[in-house]
């Protein structure tokens, strides 16, 4: 199966224009198109490899028997979950509090995805492709408290204090011995090497500004024309629209004042702008909803009954349950990365000395991002009908026709407007994207090469920027196979880490019930 919501859903919004050739380039490119054909053939299948069912069904299955074991009491103290998220415990130990390790880690889950990749699952799977999307949010959430639980549980310190955790080590840690084997290294570097990829190659770099450059050009020069030498800035034989240079070189320099300055200065800069776009963003899907309050009931209806007959309301677009199933699935495990074992990176580094506690605040993260905010963007989608085929939309067009229509009465201008919010969100999403993720790889490296080892990872720094800054000028095609690739199978020495270790988070989650039910530290 095509890993059909990260690399469709960021194509659909970064139709990368041609590049204006001639000459020796032109005859450069004909003559190298054959390779290039062929090793974008090959990452191709490698991608459709490594996400096809066998991995989305051991996510979802993994998902399920989390949830069983813990007997749903994950669910159960969601309220709670809020509540630990604003409250640090005294004389803890950690680098960011519990709210910005959750912050950090929905920078890089509250994406383009949220607004694209919805779009592209109800279009693909049909309605039906929502209430699917939920059910893979509702068993991720106990994959989600796994991996912070674990994280937390197995983390480490430097001796001036740092913390060290994620699945690297409770795969190293926690292992240690299981099956007769002594030692699990080799899985937990192997998905250290893939995190590092995932994150310089393209999920944190380059496709995330190319999608905002994208977003910038479509809303300031739609018009403009790659091809027409007579307009445009020309760059190494290609030419392109200054609005792309702008928003590439302003991307560039904010993320540079932020990465450059570490763990600290992510968090801090994502507790303030992805609380602020996540709830505008919320709040204008409302708004839509509200405007359309007498059809939401029917469109909820929808969902629910497209989901288990989609052909009777795609027009035959959807032929069977199962491509239903498969579009919305494969979209919530990818937005919510639940199982990826991206999250529990940030979540070690959280002030808590209660591993069941992080573990709840670490699920909240997937409630958020897939069963509000994808939820919102789905049902806005439905309710105004801006998914049916016969619009011929795609990807990014078919959220901004549904703003657009939701938005109506806000004049003729709604399309306009609306369009410029998109945009906005895009930008502010994936450049949180792009600073989650510089976190994830660079802890990532930090395991392979050692924590004394400063100057590396600073030079990954540097170099993590540099990528950021050739993003717009690149074809994403490629880069997006490889980093889909490479994060997919970041989850498979992941998913062998919980299952093998679903015992410990039953005894820990078991220990932290009792002691709350006595009035230990569970509750205070």
């Amino acid at each position: 199966m095509t890993n059909v919501v990260a690399s469709t859903a960021l194509k659909a919004i970064s139709d990368e224009p041609e590049a204006a050739l001639s000459g020796a380039v032109a005859r450069s490119v004909e003559a190298s198109s054959g390779w290039l054909d062929s090793l974008t053939s090959w990452v191709g299948a490698v991608d459709d490899f490594v996400w096809g069912l066998p991995l989305i069904c051991t996510i979802l299955v993994t998902g399920m028997l989390l949830t069983f074991m813990l007997r749903f009491y994950h669910i159960l103290n969601l309220r709670n979950a809020f509540r630990y998220m604003f409250h640090t415990e005294d004389g803890t130990a950690g680098d960011v509090s519990a709210f910005g390790a959750l912050c950090t880690a929905l920078s890089a889950t509250i994406g383009t995805g949220n607004i694209v990749g919805v779009a592209t699952a109800i279009s693909t799977g049909g309605p039906g492709a929502l209430f699917w999307m939920e059910v893979a949010a509702f068993f991720g959430m106990a994959t989600k408290y796994a991996e912070g639980l674990l994280a937390v549980k197995y983390r480490q310190f430097t001796h001036d204090g740092r913390v060290l955790g994620g699945p690297f080590y409770y795969i190293e840690k926690g292992l240690s011995g299981v099956f007769g084997v002594r030692s699990w290294k080799w899985l937990a570097v192997m998905f250290a090497v893939f995190g590092v990829g995932a994150g310089l190659l393209g999920i944190g770099t380059i496709t995330q500004v190319h999608g905002i450059t994208s977003a910038t050009q479509r809303f300031f020069d739609p018009s403009f024309n790659p091809a027409d030498m007579t307009t445009g800035v020309h760059l190494f034989g290609a030419t392109y629209s200054l609005p792309v240079m702008v928003a590439g070189a302003v991307v560039t320099v904010c993320t540079a004042l932020v990465v450059i300055g570490g763990l600290k200065r992510i968090a801090s800069v994502s507790t303030v702008v992805v609380p602020f776009m996540a709830v505008s963003y919320v709040l204008v899907c409302g708004l839509i909803l509200v405007g359309n309050m007498s059809k939401l009931t029917a469109a909820v209806e929808l969902v629910v009954r497209a989901a288990f007959n989609p052909s009777a309301f795609t027009g035959g677009m959807v032929g069977s349950i199962f491509v239903a199933m498969q579009k919305g699935v494969a979209r919530g495990i990818f937005s919510n990365e639940a199982g990826l074992g991206s999250a529990p990176i940030a979540a070690a580094a959280a002030k808590t000395n209660e591993p069941a506690r992080q573990g709840l605040v670490c699920m909240t993260g997937t409630f958020i991002d897939t069963i509000v905010v994808c939820s919102m963007t789905g049902l806005a989608i439905v309710v105004t009908g801006a998914w049916e085929p016969s619009l011929g939309l795609q990807g990014v067009d078919i959220t901004i026709e549904a703003f657009g229509r939701g938005l109506s009465f806000l004049g003729p201008h709604s399309g306009k407007i609306s369009s410029f919010f998109l945009m906005t969100a895009l930008a502010f999403f994936a450049f949180t994207t792009i600073l989650g993720w510089n976190y994830y790889s660079e802890k990532c490296l930090e395991y392979l090469v050692g924590s004394r080892r400063q100057g590396v990872i600073k030079a990954y720094r540097f170099l993590y920027v540099l990528f950021v800054a050739i993003g717009p000028y690149l074809t994403v095609s490629v880069v997006w196979g490889v980093a889909d690739a490479m994060n997919g199978l970041m989850a498979f020495p992941n998913l062998v880490a919980l299952i093998l270790l679903s015992p410990v988070v039953w005894k820990v989650t078991r220990d932290f019930l009792g002691r709350k039910v006595s009035g230990g530290t569970g509750e205070r």
